[in-house]
């Protein structure tokens, strides 16, 4: 899984490091650790310039049913055959409502 770094990601977004990080505390993206420690983000999660539609969403759904941040990224790249792909593979092809639907239970 490719990471971009904070500043990176703040790059990708066309915003400042500050707002990543608001991002990353209000839950429209997740990030993970690096092997060096370094707080990341998965490089899927930012498609075109902005966050991937739906994500914030999904995120918040998992948060709900007490998802760690590394689980939330390990749910989202976890292949599901329903879908079929992974979850962020299917919220970059616009299909937000089946991944949600997917969250929803999760937690449950």
């Amino acid at each position: 899984m490719e990471l971009l770094t904070i500043p990176e990601a703040a790059d990708a977004l066309g915003v400042q490091v500050t707002r990543v990080h608001q991002y990353l505390r209000d839950g429209q993206l997740v990030g993970m650790r690096d092997k060096n420690g370094l707080r990341c983000v998965p490089a899927l999660l930012v498609q075109d310039g902005v966050i991937v539609k739906s994500l914030p969403a999904v995120i918040t759904q998992l948060r709900d049913a007490r998802y760690s941040d590394a689980e939330i990224v390990d749910w989202l790249f976890r292949s599901d055959d329903s879908l079929p792909g992974t979850p962020v593979q299917a919220l970059r092809e616009n299909r937000g409502t089946e991944v949600k639907r997917r969250a929803q239970v999760a937690g449950y």
